[in-house]
């Protein structure tokens, strides 16, 4: 396995998420099916990266999206604003009225608690981003010269939205890879945007090629395995417990199957409830295992603690730290995002680095 060589900061951008980017209606304590209100954020997988490198890291971060010309695009891209992310490359495509032809993404979620675990209820059919294709972004300008990223991040949900993001993706990869810039992709298996265009067999058909572009891969075990074919042994149907051993054959596995990797990554997760989950992560670089032993985490909403796990890793990596640095950095990250609400961090570089240096939660004054 190769290193990762970040390119210097003469770029534009720090890094750029390619993905859709879905208003999130949180019921709070309730449930979705229940509700009369709803708290409301923005969200998606691939942009909540993009958002956890800007808000917490402080890095130059953009998001490539596309959103129906209308007032509920203008607040996710409003959301968007006040996170701080670069909106100049959203394609904004005519609103009918209706909605009929192009719309915006909702994601109903609910956080869950103890025995009831989290749930989610998208409703993202003929969105704007979905309906991207070939040409739709002239990826040669964007990673060219006269701009250029030193990463990018995208993700098997964008992957799953449509047969031309399928397109889309592997463009980007293509012209990112030729501008030397690192290519991270995050597997993010979603049985509701698989098991109508085909399932599992159709997503290790996309999913197979898109990785052989890919320089970091991230996901979990499920993702492996639902997404690549590539399943972890050894672990119980609860993931009750997670053998190590397993996980570092699963990931040489996928090391060996896709030459072109140079890191691979999981999250370690136990759901012991709703509420309280062991959490830590493991590893593959340079053929050496890197793992950050687990430990029990009270989660106030796990959704995107996935993603902020991510953005930590990748921070880690562009500032030039130590892999085991890195990793730590996205397990501590992905653990504080949990415990707030809202699929985004609302971290801070130094609530990270305390968290990595194993600090208590006192109060600070």
């Amino acid at each position: 396995m190769n290193p990762i060589v970040v390119k210097p900061e003469t770029c534009r951008w720090d890094s750029l998420s390619l993905g859709e980017v879905m208003l999130r209606l949180d019921p709070g304590e309730g449930r979705i099916h229940t509700a009369r209100h709803f708290n409301v954020w923005e969200g998606g997988g691939e942009y909540n990266v993009a958002r956890g490198l800007r808000r917490c890291f402080g890095l130059r971060t953009g998001i490539v999206t596309a959103f129906a010309e209308n007032p509920v695009g203008r607040l996710a891209e409003d959301f968007i604003l006040q996170g701080g992310v670069d909106t100049s490359l959203i394609r904004w495509m005519p609103y009918d009225g209706v909605g009929r032809t192009v719309r915006n993404g909702l994601n109903f979620t609910e956080r869950g608690f103890g025995v009831r675990a989290a749930a989610g209820c998208s409703d993202r059919g003929h969105t704007a981003i979905s309906q991207t294709k070939r040409g739709d972004f002239d990826w040669e300008e964007i990673f060219g010269r006269q701009n250029g990223s030193r990463w990018f991040h995208t993700g098997g949900i964008f992957a799953a939205l449509s047969e031309s993001t399928i397109v889309v993706a592997g463009d980007a990869m293509d012209a990112a890879r030729k501008h030397g810039t690192p290519v991270s992709y995050d597997l993010n298996y979603r049985d509701s945007l698989w098991k109508s265009i085909g399932g599992k067999a159709r997503a290790q058909e996309i999913n197979r090629e898109l990785v052989r572009k890919v320089d970091l891969l991230l996901g979990n075990e499920e993702d492996f395995s639902a997404m690549l074919g590539i399943a972890l042994e050894g672990v119980t149907e609860d993931f009750g417990e997670l053998p190590i051993a397993g996980y570092e054959k699963m990931l040489r596995e996928v090391a060996t199957a896709y030459p072109s990797l140079k890191l691979v990554a999981t999250t370690l997760r136990t759901a012991h409830t709703a509420s309280r989950n062991a959490w830590g992560a493991i590893a593959l670089y340079q053929d050496e295992i890197v793992q950050v032993a687990q430990r029990d985490i009270d989660i106030l909403d796990r959704v995107g603690g996935g993603d902020s796990f991510a953005s930590g890793l990748i921070y880690g990596l562009i500032a030039g730290k130590p892999v085991e640095w890195a990793v730590r950095c996205g397990v501590a990250h992905g653990a504080l995002a949990m415990t707030t609400p809202g699929d985004t961090s609302t971290a801070t570089r130094a609530e990270v680095e305390r968290v990595m240096k194993g600090s208590s939660a006192r109060i600070e004054r």
